[in-house]
């Protein structure tokens, strides 16, 4: 977060409490507005269908599975099936650290849990009944697959050419250089055997996991949106609602870490506060 995205996200966290009535700012609040920001806005007003929010669980469960279970991916921070932005779900991974370079390794994890929502629908449904779910990640998942081959020289038939004026043309550029027929061809085979890859391997993940991903599916389907603690949690048949302090004690035997959301109870209201709390609306 730059200084003008934590700007934005406590005024967020301010305008949810003050919706509420509270004259306080809890760590809820923050929580609900770093959501908004980096997820987009709620859309509870948009109606699904039973069947609906069913494939969306199911797909998005596959995304988690698949990051959970490649060290290389990013740790998964939250699921969710509420409509957010153009999205009826998603599945938000945050880096540990700022991430200032991508290996090939990484990046074929990446790809491996991009696909995953596709594999998930496959696996569920079959190929005859798959959404136009996966449209986003199909395209996020041939933009990084291209700067693989044409930019970054990690395809060895391709070779460490850069092909970066190339790779505009793809975006709709058309100043970009032309390449031969031939050149065109072994790109697009390069760029689809990555995805192919990347594929199967999600595949074989959820084939090999079906029982954690049956169980996270159903989960979101019951709670909607569940962080990464309660998706690990939920993969383990537990309840996925334990308290996160008793978590903590438990793996560290010492007290929660400093990180762990508090358990806050409501602040007894002082006449100062009761003059100047918002009318709740």
């Amino acid at each position: 977060f730059s200084g003008a995205d934590l700007v934005n996200l406590v005024n967020e966290a301010a305008l949810m409490a003050a919706r509420i009535g509270r004259s306080v700012v809890n760590m809820i609040d923050f929580e609900n507005a770093k959501d908004k920001v980096m997820m987009g806005a709620e859309r509870r007003s948009m109606v699904l269908t039973a069947d609906q929010k069913e494939k969306t669980a199911y797909h998005e469960a596959g995304h988690a599975i698949v990051g959970l279970s490649l060290p290389q991916c990013d740790p998964v921070y939250k699921a969710t099936i509420i409509p957010r932005g153009g999205a009826l779900g998603m599945v938000v991974s945050l880096p540990e650290i700022d991430r200032l370079n991508w290996h090939k390794s990484e990046c074929e994890e990446k790809l491996a849990m991009t696909m995953a929502g596709k594999a998930a629908e496959i696996i569920k449904y079959g190929e005859e009944n798959v959404s136009n779910g996966p449209a986003g990640d199909i395209q996020q998942a041939s933009g990084l697959a291209r700067a693989m081959v044409l930019r970054w020289g990690m395809s060895v038939k391709v070779g460490d050419v850069d092909y970066s004026e190339a790779h505009e043309g793809y975006s709709g550029n058309a100043a970009g250089f032309s390449v031969s027929a031939n050149t065109k061809e072994l790109i697009e085979d390069e760029v689809k055997r990555f995805i192919q890859e990347a594929y199967d391997k999600a595949h074989a993940i959820l084939t090999k996991k079906h029982k954690e991903w049956e169980r996270l599916a159903e989960g979101l389907l019951e709670y909607e949106t569940l962080t990464g603690d309660q998706i690990k949690r939920v993969m383990q048949g537990e309840d996925p609602e334990a308290e996160d302090s008793e978590d903590d004690t438990k793996k560290s035997g010492g007290p929660p870490s400093l990180t762990a959301i508090p358990k806050t109870k409501p602040r007894s209201k002082s006449s100062d506060d009761a003059d100047l709390a918002a009318e709740p609306t």
